[in-house]
């Protein structure tokens, strides 16, 4: 049982918890309670840590969720250092991190994608991947200045979706658009310009939706690169909508339109 908060140990998943270059680095991400533990593939899997009062308030139920796995308890001390969060649930793990290409996304029936640029705020970011696999998302494509996906502030908002929706960082934003149109995917921005409302578009198709930084939108040179600009009509005095609203309501009316035709 590890009882010091000086652990090297406990400080490895402190740095992982907090820094995106150690994440990087080691290819690991951190995970935190029972839903995201549950949830998690067994493959990947590197280390499990569980506090002293999680296993004894949880008994036969805490055994159940940790058969087959080899585990390091910790005092709720150490498990508070390690934790993210302000009340720990007790129970945490090290995951190796996923590795997805385009081609994973294109080549699809009914490809339906997510292209972000520069999307900062964790929890919009969770949220975004979360709502896609719902609407059935086939991929998201990020450039480098998003957000760090394996922030665990990113991680909690996903609810699990993390495992389960393909995603991929690039270099070259504007050159992974050309290869996603070339595929035959038409891709849709929400724009000043659009002079259509986004749900007299039909996204049967392989669609894409090109979705800009919450404070400036999308840059000229990605718009530029859309289709077709679509609007989301406002009633009051709105003048925008948070990115991962805008998001979710074009990737369900995908979802909807699919689903009647």
């Amino acid at each position: 049982m590890i009882t010091s908060t000086s652990n090297s140990q406990v400080k490895q998943v402190s740095a992982l918890a907090k820094r995106a270059k150690a994440r990087r680095e080691s290819g690991l991400f951190l995970v935190e309670g029972e839903k995201m533990f549950s949830e998690l593939p067994r493959e990947r899997l590197d280390r499990v840590y569980v506090s002293e009062s999680f296993l004894r308030q949880q008994g036969e139920r805490a055994e159940a969720l940790l058969s087959g796995c080899r585990y390091e308890t910790v005092t709720d001390e150490v498990m508070r250092v390690m934790s993210d969060t302000q009340t720990p649930q007790g129970i945490l793990a090290l995951c190796r991190q996923f590795s997805y290409q385009l081609s994973d996304m294109l080549g699809r029936e009914q490809m339906h994608l997510a292209v972000l640029e520069t999307i900062q705020d964790p929890g919009n970011l969770g949220t975004i991947l979360r709502a896609g696999e719902g609407a059935g998302v086939t991929g998201v494509i990020m450039n480098r200045t998003t957000a760090d996906i394996y922030n665990p502030k990113v991680i909690r908002s996903t609810m699990g979706s993390i495992y389960r929706v393909p995603f991929l960082y690039t270099d070259d934003l504007h050159e992974t658009i050309r290869q996603v149109k070339k595929a035959g995917v038409r891709l849709f921005a929400a724009h000043l310009k659009g002079k259509r409302s986004y749900d007299e578009e039909d996204y049967r198709g392989n669609t894409g939706f090109l979705i800009g930084n919450e404070a400036n939108g999308l840059s000229s040179e990605t718009a530029d690169m859309a289709d077709c600009y679509i609007r989301i009509p406002m009633l009051g005095k709105v003048e925008s909508l948070n990115a991962a609203v805008a998001a979710s309501i074009l990737m369900y009316e995908t979802a909807r339109q699919r689903r009647n035709s």
